[in-house]
């Protein structure tokens, strides 16, 4: 569980704003910490906050939170490996606004997990998620940053590969959208590789 946030965070009476994602480990931060360097105009994530979205869920209400904690649960799937590299922005034609890290391509098992939530989210009626799935870690939300600035940095860190580190979990996270940016809550863990 990260250090910044609380897994006993009282639920409140409004809808909860909630995704599922990998948290990266601390070997991982480091390597990403590396990539940062002065943009302008851009606010880079804080290493508490450097994860992978498996899915966003959006808001639901309370109510829905303890079904979908038990169907969660019941998420079967081996542990794996992921290898973390590349870099590219959202969108990737227009002006940059997001400035992310991928993962290595041949990630069946990652994909497979994404299924198993999805097929999780549809049978308590939430919606689908219209986007199609690219798994990354966002590292920096791109603002002002001179695009000139931000293709230079893409052209330097187009190498870039972290080391691959076991995915043992996922968890689920209540996020709220504050003035400072969002504050995430880690809610609950959920293991891989049970039977």
């Amino acid at each position: 569980m990260p250090s910044s946030v609380s897994s006993s965070a009282p639920e409140p009476a409004a809808g909860l704003r909630l995704f599922l994602a990998i948290e990266a480990p601390a070997a991982l931060v480091a390597a990403l910490g590396d990539l940062r360097e002065p943009l302008g105009g851009c606010a880079w994530t804080p290493p508490e906050r450097l994860h992978l979205t498996l899915r966003f869920i959006g808001e639901i209400p309370p109510a829905l939170l303890p079904p979908l904690r038990e169907r969660l649960r019941t998420i079967r799937g081996p542990r794996f490996v992921l290898r973390v590299a590349g870099v590219g922005v959202f969108p990737p034609l227009g002006t940059p606004r997001v400035l992310w890290c991928g993962v290595g391509s041949g990630q069946p098992r990652l994909l497979a997990l994404h299924r198993q939530l999805d097929d999780v989210l549809h049978g308590l009626g939430l919606p689908g998620d219209p986007r199609v799935f690219v798994p990354h870690i966002t590292l920096a939300r791109l603002g002002a940053a001179p695009p000139e600035r931000v293709a230079a940095w893409l052209h330097r860190r187009r190498e870039f590969a972290a080391e691959p580190f076991p995915v043992e979990g996922f968890a689920l996270f209540a996020s709220e959208l504050r003035p400072g940016g969002a504050v995430h809550t880690w809610l609950e863990p959920y293991a891989l590789g049970a039977s």
